[in-house]
C-alpha cells in the first residue's frame, strides 16, 4: 500500500506504508543516529513528532524487551529510507512493522530521507501529514495548514501519580517531565532509592519527602509551556542538590533567569561533540531537543560548563552558589555513547558533600 508524506511547504513524498494504518499530523524532525531506533521511537521527548531516520536501513535487528525508554511511545510517525524485511538478532522479539502496528504508529518507507533532511535543515522543522494514497490531497494540505500543534506535551507523558523504584542508597526524587527509563537505570546502578513524581509536584511536596537530591528529567516540547515547574525549582534549590537533563536543564536555567529559544532544526542523534570548558574534555553525546538555553544575558548566578563544538550552543550550566547543575545532552545515553555517564557520579558526590558525608562513589 502506498502512503504519502505531505509537508506544509507543499512538498509531497510518496512511499510504501508499514506500521499502523492511520493518518497523522505532527512536527517533522530528523535523527542522525545509526542505531537505536527502538530507544528513539519510545523516547517521550518525541511526543507528537514524525521522526525521520537519516540512516538508510532501519529495523534490521528488530524490537526487544531491553531497549524500551517508555512502554507506550507517543511519537506520531516514523519515516525511513528502507524498512528491513528481516530482523536478525538474538534478542529480537518482533519486527519494527509489527511493533508500530501494536503501538498504532504509522510508518512510511522508500522515502529519499537525504532530500527530506535537506528540506528540514533549510526551512527548519515543519508540520507534516502522513496519509494513504487516494485521500484528497487538497483537503489534506488545507487541513495540515490549519492544524495547531499542541503545547501540553509534558502533561501527556508525565506520570499522573508518584511511584517508587526502591533502592538502599541515596534518596532521589525524580521529577518526570517525560523521562527515559535509562535515567532510572543509571540511578539504580548507583543503588539510589528513587521516587518518581509528576511534573506538577510542588516544592512543598518535595520538601515533605526530604530527599538527598532531586533529578529533573528530559521531556518534550517548549520549556515555556511548563511555567509551574519554575516555582518548584526555585523552592528547592539550595535545600537539595539538583541535576537537570535536557528539558530539565532548560527549566533549571529558566528558573534562575535564563532565556531559551527554538532552534532551527534542533539536535537529534548520538554523535554530538560537547566540550567541557573547565578541562577541555570532549565527549560524544546523545541529544534530542529542539530548544536551547541562550548564552546571551545569562544570569550572574549561572556559569556555562559545556558547549556544543559545532554551533557553540549551551550544553551545560552550573549554579555558582547552590549545589545544582544541568546538561542539555543525555548522559544516560541509551542509545549513544557513554562518554558522559560520569555526570551521575558527580551528582552522587555533590549529594555526599552537601550532606557532609564522605563520597562513596
Amino acid at each position: 500500500m502506498k502512503r504519502l508524506l505531505i509537508l506544509e511547504d507543499g512538498t509531497i513524498f510518496e512511499g510504501t506504508a508499514f506500521g499502523a494504518d492511520v493518518d497523522v499530523t505532527g512536527e517533522l524532525v530528523f535523527s542522525t543516529g545509526m542505531t537505536g531506533y527502538q530507544e528513539s521511537i519510545t523516547d517521550q521527548s518525541y511526543n507528537g513528532q514524525i521522526l525521520t531516520f537519516t540512516y538508510p536501513l532501519v529495523g534490521n535487528y528488530g524490537i526487544n524487551r531491553d531497549d524500551y525508554e517508555s512502554i507506550s511511545p507517543t511519537c506520531k510517525g516514523v519515516v525511513v529510507r528502507e524498512n528491513a524485511r528481516l530482523a536478525s538478532n538474538f534478542r529480537n522479539q518482533m519486527s519494527l512493522d509489527e511493533f508500530l502496528k501494536r503501538k498504532n504508529i504509522p510508518g512510511i518507507s522508500g522515502i529519499d530521507t537525504r532530500a527530506l533532511t535537506r528540506i528540514i535543515r533549510e526551512h527548519g522543522t515543519l508540520k507534516a501529514t502522513m496519509a494513504n494514497v487516494g485521500d484528497e490531497i487538497e483537503h489534506l494540505e488545507s487541513q495540515l495548514k490549519a492544524t495547531v500543534l499542541p503545547t501540553n506535551q509534558v502533561s501527556q507523558v508525565s506520570t499522573k501519580t508518584p511511584y517508587p523504584a526502591p533502592g538502599t542508597g541515596r534518596s532521589i526524587v525524580v521529577v518526570d517531565f517525560g523521562l527515559k527509563h535509562s535515567i532510572l537505570r543509571e540511578l539504580s546502578k548507583r543503588e539510589c532509592n528513587l521516587t518518581v513524581v509528576p511534573h506538577t509536584t510542588t516544592a512543598e511536596e518535595i520538601i515533605e519527602m526530604n530527599p538527598d537530591g532531586v533529578m529533573l528529567t528530559n521531556g518534550p516540547g517548549n520549556p515555556e509551556d511548563v511555567p509551574q515547574a519554575l516555582d518548584m525549582i526555585r523552592g528547592i534549590q539550595g535545600k537539595y542538590p539538583i541535576f537537570g537533563i535536557c528539558l530539565g536543564h532548560q527549566l533549571f536555567a529558566m528558573a534562575n533567569g535564563a532565556k531559551t529559544y527554538k532552534m532551527k532544526f534542533g539536535h537529534r542523534g548520538f554523535n554530538h561533540a560537547v566540550r567541557e570548558i573547565a578541562t577541555g574534555r570532549v565527549d560524544f553525546t546523545s541529544q534530542n531537543h529542539g530548544y536551547a538555553v541562550s548564552s546571551e544575558d545569562l544570569p550572574s548566578d549561572l556559569m556555562i560548563t559545556h558547549v556544543e563544538i559545532n554551533d557553540e550552543s549551551v550544553e551545560g550550566v552550573r549554579h555558582k552558589r547552590f549545589p545544582a547543575f544541568s546538561v542539555q545532552f543525555h548522559p544516560d545515553a541509551a542509545p549513544g555513547p557513554h562518554d558522559a555517564s560520569y555526570l551521575f557520579d558527580d551528582f552522587m558526590e555533590m549529594i555526599d558533600i552537601f550532606k557532609g558525608d564522605e563520597p562513596t562513589v
